[in-house]
């Protein structure tokens, strides 16, 4: 198996040990198996969005940082954090629901920071 790119792994253990749990330990918490965790941590598994919030539920931290670490959010402003956070924590939305929401959502903010820029870089005409 090929590790996964970034640091969510890494991040992961980091808060886990700054908790003072073992792995068995936020397994339990999250209800997922120990070796499922330790590949997370090792970067060997990508978990879904709804991992990922039971693992902040059990290390008690923001479902968003682990979101931003696994590339499902990037560092956007507030207003784009709470709607990924309301997609991702939408139990009737399956995860490919969820991740077609984020990248439409996504294509349109891109779309208008360009036409911003480009109607900020244009010459007036009169």
């Amino acid at each position: 198996m090929a590790t996964l790119p970034g640091g969510l792994g890494e991040y992961l253990r980091e808060q886990r040990k700054n908790s003072k749990l073992s792995i068995r330990q936020l397994a339990a918490a999250a209800g997922v198996s120990n070796p499922y965790l330790s590949q997370i941590e090792r970067g060997l598994r990508k978990p879904s969005a709804e991992i990922l919030q039971q693992l902040a539920k059990g290390l008690r931290i923001s479902a968003e940082q682990l979101y931003m670490h696994a590339g499902i959010l990037d560092e956007r402003d507030d207003s784009s954090q709470e709607f990924a956070t309301v997609v991702m924590a939408d139990p009737s939305l399956s995860e490919r629901q969820k991740s077609v929401l984020m990248d439409v959502y996504g294509s349109f903010r891109k779309e208008n920071e360009m036409s911003a820029g480009t109607e900020a870089g244009a010459e007036p005409t009169e």
